[in-house]
């Protein structure tokens, strides 16, 4: 295999055991550099543990991740960050007490490098980075507004921008317009366009099927801890094991309708 054609990130056998509950059940995938990788299925299938695994927050109890390379493994999430791998999260995770800027400064000051020494002194890099994901969002004017006091859209931007800042190779987001209007998800969706464009690769949780299948290159269905799909957008509703165990008919009709209509378009 060509390095052009490796894969940034590999996970082998991926578990994570609660006890006798199998929340992620040796999970193997792959993503390839640029590419939009999708995941859904119901509540509970593991997706959001999945992620916690990957991206450092939670041990896995077997397998093995490597990223760009590196053995990530049982790594802390401030190293696999430092390593290019930043993440938003399904709640609106931010520090209530601090502006939109300061938020933002956080993520830039730590989340780029590591730091012998612990401080809070704002370096050129760190006011530049946070600049341009202030700019990157769109939430310039509101950078001296409260996180506590921002609506949904601007909380869900305001974890992009946190993203963006700490200059990632990839990112993971989960439900990022769960909660949305539908112009709204238009907004996220042109934005997550806008970071493929910059070369970042993705993959996305997201129950909201219009946005997770437009916007993937390849899609991923969980259930109980386990994969039971793997493949292009167009073939989600196609398949009856997802169709029965999450979408149920009526949306897969709806989705191959759209599907059908895009192709004769």
């Amino acid at each position: 295999m060509t390095e052009a054609s490796a894969p940034i990130l590999s996970c082998e056998d991926v578990s994570r055991h609660y006890g006798s509950l199998r929340a992620v059940d040796d999970v193997s995938m792959s993503v390839m550099p640029g590419e939009v990788l999708g995941i859904g299925g119901p509540n509970g299938a593991g997706k959001t543990t999945f992620f916690d695994v990957v991206t450092g927050i939670t041990a896995p109890s077997g397998g093995r991740i490597i990223f760009d390379g590196h053995d990530v493994t049982g790594m802390g999430a401030d190293q696999i960050c430092h390593l290019g791998i930043a993440r938003t999260f399904q709640l609106n995770a931010a520090f209530d007490h601090m502006s939109v800027e300061e938020n933002i400064q956080v993520a830039a000051q730590f989340g780029r490098h590591g730091r012998r020494f612990p401080g809070f002194r704002l370096g050129r890099a760190t006011r530049q980075a946070t600049e341009e994901a202030l700019e990157f969002v769109g939430l310039g004017d509101k950078r001296r507004m409260l996180a506590r006091d921002l609506p949904v859209l601007d909380r869900k931007l305001l974890m992009i921008a946190g993203a963006m800042a700490t200059r990632p190779r990839m990112v993971f987001l989960d439900e990022p317009v769960g909660g949305l209007n539908s112009d709204e998800i238009d907004h996220i969706q042109d934005l997550v366009r806008q970071m493929c464009g910059r070369g970042i690769t993705i993959v996305l949780i997201e129950h909201v099927m219009r946005f997770l299948l437009t916007l993937s290159s390849r899609v991923l269905i969980m259930h109980h801890g386990q994969l039971i799909f793997e493949g292009p957008p167009e073939a989600v509703a196609e398949n009856e094991t997802v169709v029965e165990t999450y979408l149920g008919k009526g949306v897969a009709d709806r989705l191959k309708t759209h599907f059908g209509e895009a192709a004769h378009g």
